[in-house]
């Protein structure tokens, strides 16, 4: 065992056993690579990366690759998904150097943590023009023994040029109609009409874009704009990248027509995925996203929720296919003749419901089950029972590992999908299991400080500070916990978070937001980026947070914080609008007020007041928050003063500091917030 053995993240207890003498990312590691004068191999992985699990088999099990890394080198690995921030700072170096980047991330570092050589996967023997790790090792050896000036001088330069790489200008103020309208039509200018989605091959579900999409119909009626959220979630949901039995979505397509998957299934895809299909359902009524918006739901609840209550990062793209070989997609594929095994005389009906085929659409003959636009009808009791065997048998196979460590960040959205979920459904459960998810953030991750900490395990803190997006999502999280439970103490944690973000995020100059507080570890640069990757970008999940918090309490100081935040989308939505997401869909908010509605009745119990409740929470005004209690209640800043008509409960609509007549009719409330 070396020094991983004692670390909460499943990532790097993977590694625990390599002959390799890992490091956890530490002050002391660095400071060994000072006293010997040998320089650091960072390696950056994350436990459900394919190529992470191959390089760690080739090359960190290898006993003579092992030594060689012993004698020469500080070995330090890091889990992307513990250590954001430090993926950030040194993937920008290697995307800077290579023009590309991804994991597993290698990097070599002085001891002074400054990069000078970089690449990500290195095979065990030369490959595609690729040289073997070996090699490498003995490149960056010989140059460090031989030219160590040298190489401390390039990285030296590095370090600068990085520093001088500013963010992007961000306008004075937030985006305005214009800019929106701009950055939709740079979107219909990507999208793909015949497969739905943006862009080529790998094919990503672009879920922050899609709630701008969203939004923005409901908010202006673009008839385009629902249907590009329509189509392109029909095709993900009849494609491979969903799962047909048991739910969920997989990390991304391989290819453009969303038929093979990347098996890898996270926690952020499907929470916010989840969430999308249930704003869809809200929007058009679709059976198909109540379905899939349910399906994920349960998906999360089954598969990923831990004993502690939260839910777990990720479940492996990879699995024993039967024979002790760990396989990518062995759990998920069939081949007709499984098929038969499992089904009998009704595997033929499967076989051409699910598209699957004697050549294979996968590898090996084997099909990844979807749902090809076919002609004919199907017994839809005959589809329920063969979807169930079907189930039951995969069932029985070696599952996918699954990364217990409970991020931050992600259970944030987790909490916001399964309350909102919940709630337009008729779910309880989903949003107990809201509650409990919340509730271990509060418990575990929030110290008295009010801080966060990133991850935890098995109810155990982990030793990282939170990053920005963790204050962002948790704040979401619980901002729709707010509103669906009517519990004005999610209200409180979510202002005490956003307390935070505005002392120890914010630049006071310009609004703009770091990825890492003033007073976090200090890195060879702060990272500060706003645009998303898989899941929001801190910035815009903060801006959304803040603003969502200001309408529930009138605080102009977190709504002045919020607009001047949302500069940068002015900036790049037109840009650049398929990686600015979410601060889109928060721009739309920020449009359309956001509305402020407060429902008030004689106690949760009266059916009438739950109607109304029921009926705020399913209006589509963008950013719209709800607040629903008792007129003499002091749960929520927006009930104050609000108070029942002829004895009956009543919503109160408000929007840019001015307030409509109360109503007591759900479709007069309807009406209000169309």
């Amino acid at each position: 065992m070396n020094r991983l053995a004692h670390e909460t993240s499943p990532y790097l207890l993977q590694h625990a056993d390599n002959p390799v003498d890992w490091w956890p990312w530490s002050a002391e590691a660095f400071a060994e690579a000072r006293r010997t004068n040998r320089p650091v191999l960072l390696s950056v992985g994350y436990s459900s990366c394919h190529w992470c699990h191959v390089m760690a088999h080739e090359s960190f099990e290898d006993q003579a690759t092992a030594d060689y890394l012993n004698e020469h080198f500080v070995s330090v690995k890091v889990d992307r998904e513990e250590r954001p921030d430090v993926d950030a700072v040194y993937m920008e170096a290697v995307q800077a150097a290579t023009g590309h980047g991804g994991w597993p991330m290698t990097v070599f570092l002085t001891p002074d943590a400054e990069p000078f050589y970089f690449g990500t996967y290195y095979p065990p023997a030369p490959r595609h023009g690729m040289p073997s790790f070996r090699q490498v090792l003995e490149g960056v050896q010989q140059a460090w023994t031989t030219r160590q000036d040298e190489v401390s001088e390039v990285a030296g330069k590095i370090v600068r040029d990085l520093a001088q790489r500013e963010i992007v200008r961000q306008a004075a103020e937030a985006p305005g109609e214009q800019e929106l309208a701009q950055a939709l039509l740079g979107l219909t200018r990507e999208y793909d009409p015949q497969r739905g989605g943006f862009g080529g091959a790998p094919k990503f579900p672009a879920s922050m874009v899609l709630e701008f999409l969203l939004r923005h119909h409901a908010r202006t009626g673009a008839e385009g704009a629902l249907q590009m959220a329509v189509d392109t979630c029909e095709r993900m949901a009849r494609g491979g990248i969903y799962d047909q039995l048991g739910g969920g979505f997989a990390r991304y397509s391989v290819d453009r027509d969303w038929i093979v998957p990347h098996f890898e299934k996270m926690l952020y895809d499907n929470a916010l995925l989840c969430r999308v299909y249930a704003h869809l359902w809200r929007a058009t009524g679709s059976d198909l996203a109540r379905r899939v918006a349910l399906e994920t739901a349960d998906f999360l609840v089954r598969e990923l929720r831990t004993a502690e209550g939260g839910f777990a990062s990720a479940l492996d793209a990879d699995s024993d296919d039967g024979t002790g070989r760990h396989v990518e997609g062995a759990y998920y594929v069939w081949t007709p003749a499984q098929l038969r095994d499992v089904l009998g005389d009704d595997a033929e009906l499967a076989a051409r419901y699910f598209g699957a085929t004697e050549e294979g659409t996968f590898e090996h003959g084997q099909s990844v089950l979807q749902l090809p636009q076919t002609e004919g009808v199907f017994d839809a009791e005959k589809i329920a029972s063969v979807r169930r065997r079907l189930f039951d048998a995969r069932a029985r196979r070696p599952a996918p590992g699954r990364d217990d460590k409970v991020v931050a960040a992600w259970n944030g959205l987790a909490v916001a999908a399964l309350a909102e979920t919940g709630a337009y459904f008729g779910r309880p459960d989903l949003v107990e299991a809201a509650l409990g998810a919340a509730d271990l953030l509060v418990r575990v991750h929030l110290d008295e400080h009010a801080r966060l900490a990133r991850t935890s395990k098995d109810g155990r803190v982990g030793p990282n500070a939170g990053v920005l997006e963790d204050y962002g999502d948790v704040a979401e999280g619980f901002l729709a916990l707010a509103s669906v439970t009517g519990e004005g103490v999610w209200l409180d944690f979510a202002g005490l978070l956003l307390d935070q973000v505005l002392a120890r995020f914010t630049d006071p100059e310009t609004g703009a937001l770091f990825d890492t507080a003033s007073d976090a570890e200090r890195l060879i640069r702060r990272p500060q980026d706003p645009t998303d990757n898989a899941a929001p970008s801190g910035w815009t999940a903060a801006a959304g947070a803040l603003l969502g918090y200001a309408a529930h309490t009138g605080s102009e100081t977190h709504r002045v914080a919020a607009e001047r935040a949302l500069g940068v989308v002015k900036t790049l939505g037109p840009r650049v609008p398929r990686f600015i997401g979410w601060g889109l869909a928060v721009a739309e908010a920020l449009l359309d007020g956001p509305r402020e509605v407060a429902v008030v009745g004689p106690g949760p119990d009266d059916e009438r007041t739950a109607a109304l409740h029921r009926t705020a929470l399913l209006g589509a005004a963008p950013g719209a928050v709800v607040a629903c209690g008792t007129p003499d209640g002091d749960e929520f800043p927006l009930l104050a003063g609000r108070t029942l008509i002829d004895g009956a409960p009543a919503a109160y609509v408000c929007r840019g500091f001015v307030c409509d007549l109360p109503v007591t009719d759900p479709e007069a409330l309807r009406a209000r917030l169309a």
